[in-house]
């Protein structure tokens, strides 16, 4: 009878130790890493979703990396050092062109204009974009969306950026500030919050958008190797499901609230300053609202590509978007 009361306690202890280690595996984490082309307030829905808890909702894990540049970010795509890049859709068409077996595919839009701001070293009360000609222009790299949607923007008032400026495109993205801060340009392209940092230190005036000047493009999107998404697409699915609550917060609340939530990623930028920012982007349309890049804006990113002669070759939309993951989500 001792006997038999030991075996039973056995397999009770057993089978006490054997439920939770099964629902650990039903409710597993999962970990994904994302490489962000830049730390911008232009991103705030993503900070948004991680700062609210919205992928761990979604059981899953984020650790974000900051890659400092459209090459550097899909290198490590590429390479596997990332498994989701957020950066802007021309990279993906880079890829494409160099004839990948793994297609780099866009599956949620996060950013749906340009996010940069024009900035004068001095101050232009009634500022007009032929006030530009024969000025020296710190640019963005070569071929990089921020600088093939300047000069879509500059052509579209009569400026040839490479006739009528001194045109500057040489300086890495990470040190284009800290050059124009250092004397370099008499105009440069900058994200936010940098630009309206030199506004309020004196460094320059904010005295155009790019943003409400080229019109809505997949300016930044979250793209992964096409195997990632066979592999793993009800981790993207989830991943896709927290960036639409935070797309959905993002714009149901106020650019205070906003900030408030992603200060803790712009530790050296003041709240109230970080407001503004939110309520510019916010009030040009900035933030997509919903994940899906349309079949217009993928049109609109090659056309702005082709004029700035950058455009390898054109990809058919559904070659490297995939729009059913972000469909299925928002029916849900």
């Amino acid at each position: 009878m001792k006997k038999w009361l030991k075996i039973s306690f056995s397999l009770l202890l057993i089978s006490i130790l054997i439920i939770p280690l099964a629902a650990c595996g039903k409710d597993e984490v999962k970990n994904v890493r994302i490489g962000e082309v830049t730390r911008s307030i232009f991103y705030a829905p993503q900070y948004v979703a991680i700062e609210k808890g919205f992928f761990k909702e979604e059981g899953l894990n984020v650790t974000l990396t900051t890659t400092a540049g459209g090459d550097k970010t899909m290198t490590a795509l590429l390479s596997d050092s990332i498994d989701v890049a957020l950066v802007g859709s021309e990279t993906s068409i880079y890829v494409s062109a160099q004839g990948s077996n793994d297609p780099v595919i866009n599956f949620a839009q996060l950013t749906q204009t340009d996010g940069t701001f024009l900035v004068s070293r001095t101050k232009i009360d009634n500022f007009s974009w032929d006030q530009l000609k024969g000025k020296t222009f710190l640019g963005q790299r070569k071929g990089g969306m921020p600088q093939m949607a300047g000069e879509f923007v500059l052509k579209k008032h009569g400026i040839d950026p490479h006739k009528d400026l001194n045109l500057i495109q040489n300086v890495d993205f990470a040190n284009i500030a800290p050059a124009f801060a250092s004397g370099t340009g008499e105009f440069v392209q900058l994200f936010e919050p940098t630009a309206s940092v030199f506004e309020k230190e004196g460094k320059g005036y904010i005295v155009a958008s790019f943003g409400t000047e080229s019109g809505h493009i997949p300016y930044t999107t979250f793209m992964t190797k096409e195997s990632f998404i066979k592999e793993n697409n009800d981790t993207v699915e989830k991943f896709t499901k927290a960036i639409y609550k935070a797309q959905q917060w993002v714009d149901s609340h106020s650019a205070k609230e906003t900030a408030e939530v992603i200060k803790g990623f712009f530790e050296n930028t003041d709240l109230d300053l970080i407001e503004t920012v939110v309520d510019r982007y916010k009030s040009q349309g900035s933030f997509a609202t919903d994940p899906i890049l349309d079949n217009e804006e993928w049109d609109n990113l090659q056309n702005i590509m082709d004029k700035a002669g950058e455009l390898p070759k054109r990809v058919e939309y559904k070659t490297l978007v995939n729009t059913d993951i972000a469909k299925s989500v928002m029916k849900k």
